[in-house]
């Protein structure tokens, strides 16, 4: 199998239709996990470069991609149940996670639940207890800015809905390649319309943040499970849409409690898991296995083959 151009499947798991990709490798299994709003198709870039050692997988969850969205199943419980299943129906007893942002509730759910199905765990900017994070960002100096922009006409192409999320999230715009070409084209429907719109219903979103976010207090892992963590220092580049004002608030903001704030997420899970490798990475990009892939890489290799 051609590792840049993976095998694309479903399986029938927990009752839904799961998206999957498939590399191919020899070895020992690696699923890689997404974070809210991606499908498998977001590790296209990255994936491919441990076929060498492994057989490497990754899974859409519900509500994503091309997987089935139920009204229901978006909490903890039911999305591990789905990875477990996924892994039965493709006869893996055991594998290798490494998750992306939101996947890290997965991740430690599923080792807590299923710790003989996991081998190693790889946190990709995936903190798994963000239950203080919205206080944080309540006090947040521009959450209540509106930035003015020329109104664009709704999307009617693929290329417009791009440029328009090019235009609106400049840190995707700094990190863009095909690789955003191919995940974009998943993860949006034409409407009745004839307008590009996202495929996720506003309710899904709003469940996950609820269950996985604002409530969900981490499962404890009994079992001594190798971890690497990789969590990225991130200061968010303002563009002059902004006033020297706001972004002088911004930067205080960033020193007086992100940086602090920061410091103590990484902390607290390196107090849960003592054990575990923790790397940060200086001017670190939230989708740290495409801006610092190299990094990345290296170490999840080395990691793994440990």
């Amino acid at each position: 199998m051609n590792g840049s151009n993976p095998k694309s499947d479903f399986v029938h798991a927990n009752g839904i239709r799961l998206h999957y990709l498939d590399w191919g490798g020899d070895g020992q299994t690696l699923i890689f996990l997404t974070g809210m709003g991606s499908s498998a198709y977001i590790f296209g870039g990255f994936a491919p470069l441990f076929t060498d050692r492994f057989r490497v997988l990754a899974l859409t969850r519900r509500g994503h991609g091309d997987s089935d969205t139920p009204e229901t199943g978006y909490d903890a419980d039911t999305l591990t149940e789905d990875i477990r299943q996924f892994m039965d129906s493709l006869n893996i007893d055991k594998a290798v996670l490494a998750g992306h942002s939101l996947a890290g509730v997965e991740l430690t759910h599923f080792a807590a639940t299923y710790p003989e199905r996991v081998e190693k765990l790889v946190y990709l900017d995936a903190l798994d207890d963000r239950r203080k994070e919205r206080v944080i960002m309540e006090q947040h100096p521009l959450r209540n800015v509106q930035i003015k922009r020329e109104e664009s006409a709704p999307p009617r192409t693929l290329e417009e809905y791009i440029a328009i999320v090019k235009r609106d999230v400049p840190e995707f715009a700094r990190i863009w390649s095909e690789v955003w070409d191919e995940e974009i084209s998943h993860g949006v429907k034409i409407n009745e319309e004839g307008i590009f719109v996202d495929k996720m219903p506003a309710s899904v979103e709003k469940m996950m943040i609820e269950n996985l976010i604002n409530e969900y207090a981490p499962k404890k892992v009994e079992v001594k499970i190798p971890i690497l963590g990789f969590y990225g220092k991130r200061r968010r580049k303002l563009t002059n849409d902004y006033t020297d004002e706001q972004k002088a608030a911004y930067e205080k903001f960033h020193h007086d409690v992100i940086e602090p704030f920061f410091r103590y997420m990484v902390a607290e899970f390196q107090g849960r898991f003592p054990h575990a490798k923790i790397v940060v990475i200086p001017d670190g990009h939230h989708y740290c296995f495409m801006a610092q892939e190299e990094l990345v890489h290296d170490e999840m290799q080395k990691f793994l083959l440990e």
